[in-house]
C-alpha cells in the first residue's frame, strides 16, 4: 500500500460520521454544523446521485478530513479522490478497490465479516479494516475474537453503533475510530436540522473522549 495511513490521516480523530446526503444544497451546512460540533473527519457514501459533488463540496469546507464511502468500484474510488477525498472506505474487500487506492495513494479500509476475509486484506498489505455490519454480526464480542490472533489489526467498526454504544468500541485497543449515521440520520438532513446534527455531533465527540 502507499505510505500513507488512515491513521495519520485522521489524527487523533475517533468519530467518523457517515454521511448519506440528499443533495448537494445540503453539503455545506452539513459541514459547518459537523464541523462546529468539533468533528474531525467525515465519510460520504456513493448511495445517491449527488454523492460526487457533495464530497467536493465539503472537502473545500476546509474543517473536515473527508473520505468516500460505499466505494464499490475502482472507478468510483478514482472519482472520489478527484472530488477530494483522502480516503476510501468499501463495505466488502475487493482487489481492484484496494489496487486503485494504492495507484492513487490514498488509504483503503475494506469492510470485512470474517477472518477469511480480514487475511486477505492483510495479504493485500492492510493493517486498517472496517467490521461491517458490527453490531448485526456481533457488536464489540465479535471484534475482540477477530483482533485475538491478528495483533497488528486496527478495527473501524461501523454498522448499527450509536452514541450509547459507541463508548465500549472505542476503549478497546484494536478500534482506530467508530463510524455512525446517528449525528447526521437522512431525516435531520431532509429537515434541514443542522442545530441539532451540531448537538449531536458535540455529545458524540464528547463521549469519544471520555
Amino acid at each position: 500500500m502507499s505510505g500513507t495511513s488512515l491513521a495519520s490521516v485522521l489524527g487523533d480523530a475517533r468519530l467518523m460520521p457517515v454521511l448519506t446526503v440528499p443533495s448537494t444544497a445540503s453539503a455545506g451546512p452539513l459541514a459547518e454544523a459537523l464541523a462546529a460540533g468539533g468533528a474531525r473527519c467525515a465519510e460520504v457514501t456513493f448511495r445517491t446521485p449527488d454523492a460526487e459533488q457533495v464530497l467536493k463540496t465539503m472537502a473545500a469546507h476546509g474543517g473536515l478530513t473527508v473520505g468516500a464511502g460505499t466505494v464499490l468500484t475502482p472507478e468510483q474510488a478514482e472519482r472520489a479522490v478527484a472530488a477530494g477525498a483522502r480516503f476510501v472506505v468499501s463495505p466488502g474487500f475487493d482487489d481492484e478497490v484496494v489496487a486503485k487506492c494504492r495507484e492513487l495513494g490514498v488509504p483503503v479500509v475494506p469492510g470485512i465479516a470474517t477472518a477469511t476475509e480480514l487475511m486477505r486484506a492483510l495479504k493485500a498489505g492492510l493493517d486498517t479494516v472496517k467490521l461491517f455490519p458490527a453490531e448485526p454480526l456481533g457488536g464489540l464480542r465479535t471484534l475482540r475474537a477477530l483482533a485475538a490472533p491478528f495483533p497488528g489489526v486496527r478495527f473501524v467498526p461501523t454498522g448499527g453503533i450509536d452514541a450509547y454504544r459507541m463508548a465500549a468500541y472505542l476503549a478497546d485497543p484494536a478500534v482506530l475510530a467508530v463510524g455512525g449515521s446517528w449525528m447526521a440520520t437522512p431525516a435531520l438532513l431532509q429537515s434541514g436540522d443542522y442545530e441539532e446534527i451540531r448537538r449531536l455531533t458535540a455529545d458524540a465527540v464528547e463521549r469519544s473522549r471520555t
